[in-house]
């Protein structure tokens, strides 16, 4: 039998945890292993237990989800997916930034949020593309004028990488690039890859972030 996927959960409201915990306990292969009322707790927990993924909030007293986010990443730690109430939390793209593999509402049904977990657990991230282009829209008054221009790094990228980067950062899927970009999506899947390694970046998160910061983004 595989080993389940061991949780975390962060959230400084008990019967949020509560309800996260009933829905998890009804998934095969995944095991809510703790829980902590904000980040230092989760911190903590994460010295004394083995985690594989941190669902965590963003809005917690002591220490919030992006510091947190942010040192557990920084130390090579469990994945992190933040779940959020995207419309009245504007530290979202902090959290992401921070290193999150992906964020979900709280309001997203049980088995997208189970398989959520799993996504990140496998290595990828959770960036459904109609909540990327909300959150895109959300925050691009606030970074598109604060970039200093593609970093060295991105000089790296081919032509064609630069311009899947463009299409990630829009909140297009692999299969919907492969389609406008007429490549299948072994191709795409290839570049994506590629383009992550290059950069350095942990996952497709990470590179909508990087394709705004410096200006590589193709808007409209």
């Amino acid at each position: 039998m595989a080993t389940p996927i061991r949780v975390l959960l962060v959230d400084d409201q008990e019967l949020v945890r509560t309800g996260v915990r009933l829905v998890l306990r009804r998934e095969t292969g995944i095991e809510v292993v703790g829980e902590a009322g904000d980040g230092v707790e989760a911190l903590e927990a994460l010295a004394e237990l083995a985690v594989d993924v941190v669902v965590m909030d963003v809005r917690m007293p002591r220490m919030d989800g992006i510091e947190a986010t942010r040192r557990i990443t920084a130390n090579d730690g469990p994945r992190v997916l933040v779940l959020t109430t995207f419309d009245l939390d504007e530290y979202v793209f902090g959290a992401i930034k921070a290193g999150a593999s992906g964020f979900l509402l709280k309001d997203t049904a049980p088995r997208p949020f189970a398989d959520a977990i799993r996504t990140v657990h496998a290595g990828d991230s959770v960036l459904a593309p109609s909540t990327t282009r909300r959150l895109i829209a959300h925050f691009l008054p606030r970074v598109s004028g604060s970039g200093k221009g593609p970093a060295a790094r991105a000089a790296l990228l081919s032509k064609r990488e630069q311009e899947i980067l463009a299409e990630i950062a829009t909140g297009q899927s692999n299969a919907e690039i492969a389609a406008r970009m007429f490549l299948s999506e072994g191709t795409v899947r290839t570049h994506v890859s590629h383009i992550l390694s290059k950069l350095d970046l942990r996952d497709r998160v990470q590179a909508v972030v990087f394709a705004f910061e410096n200006g590589l983004t193709r808007l409209g």
